[in-house]
């Protein structure tokens, strides 16, 4: 009995003594690249929010003789410059932009909801012709149709309008294609069988039963194309003229073209900037709140 016991403690045929207590820290060790590279990847996005939040509190003579990431004392002079440019043109800007993002974000988002759902649950020929189609749309970059959505809407005299920003943005492949994925996984099919044996027509079936279901999977590719117009530069910069109708891309971009001839208005287009993210982290931080409540009630449904 004893020689057995002292058997069971010796290391296994085969290995090394030691092995088993290395392996733990090298396991470690691993399990530490992917957050650095995750760490890294923050201080890379983070750095430029950081330095335009610094450089709006300092005035035109600390924005270039004082190191770059020491705070200044100029941003309430920087506001109120702001404020007073062209009468508060400013926020004429930030007010076109809300509405370019939040008009044209539900118009694409319930777009997206209709032609997903109908992708995934109906059966029609071309259904997978229109499903690559759409594929290739979200592989072709915006910019390639800048120019022919130009060419169409001048074609319908509404360039210079705010149709002409809202209307290329109403239809997004991507949104598309996020909504047929979701819906394929989120509605079962059976429950919209159900649906059609107790009498229901098809909208009351889509917008009573597989709309809520499909609910986290809009507030993504409502968050996507908010913040997707709202950064949107060349579309707008390309269609429109009159600068009251300009988003605070384009805004901000003729600011800063005057800025080479006056340095002063440079303080005012970082400014600007700042005050442009803001809604963007308030957007955010709003929506993913519901959107995890969304997900777990889903979840919890399921």
């Amino acid at each position: 009995m004893s020689s057995l016991a002292v058997s069971k403690t010796g290391p296994a045929a085969g290995t090394t003594p030691g092995t088993a207590q290395s392996s733990p820290p090298l396991r470690r060790r691993i399990a530490l690249v992917p957050t650095v590279t995750l760490l890294l990847g923050a201080v890379y996005c983070l750095l430029p929010v950081a330095w335009v939040v610094i450089a709006a509190t300092k005035s035109g003579s600390e924005l270039f003789s004082t190191f770059t990431f020491l705070p200044g004392t100029g941003f309430a002079d920087n506001f109120s410059d702001l404020n007073a440019y062209r009468d508060g043109v400013y926020w004429q800007w930030m007010g076109n932009s809300a509405l370019y993002a939040v008009l044209g974000a539900l118009l694409s988002t319930s777009v997206s909801a209709f032609s997903g759902y109908a992708l995934a649950m109906y059966r029609f020929p071309g259904r997978q012709a229109i499903f690559n189609v759409l594929l290739a749309g979200v592989l072709m970059p915006p910019v390639i149709l800048a120019i022919p959505q130009y060419l169409l809407l001048a074609k319908a005299d509404l360039t210079d309008s705010y149709l002409s920003v809202l209307l290329p943005q109403i239809l997004s492949p991507y949104g598309v294609y996020l909504a047929r994925i979701y819906a394929a996984a989120a509605v079962p099919a059976d429950v919209v069988e159900a649906g059609r044996m107790d009498g229901a027509s098809e909208w009351r079936i889509f917008t009573r039963v597989a709309l809520p279901m499909m609910v986290p999977g809009m507030v993504t590719v409502f968050l996507f194309q908010f913040v997707a117009i709202w950064n949107n530069f060349l579309l707008p910069y390309i269609m429109l003229s009159d600068d009251e109708r300009f988003p605070i891309t384009v805004g901000l971009q003729t600011l800063l073209e005057q800025g080479a001839n006056t340095p002063a208005l440079y303080t005012l287009v970082i400014t600007g900037a700042f005050l442009a993210v803001i809604p963007l982290v308030a957007l955010f931080l709003v929506i993913q709140r519901f959107w995890s409540l969304d997900l777990l009630s889903g979840a919890v449904k399921s």
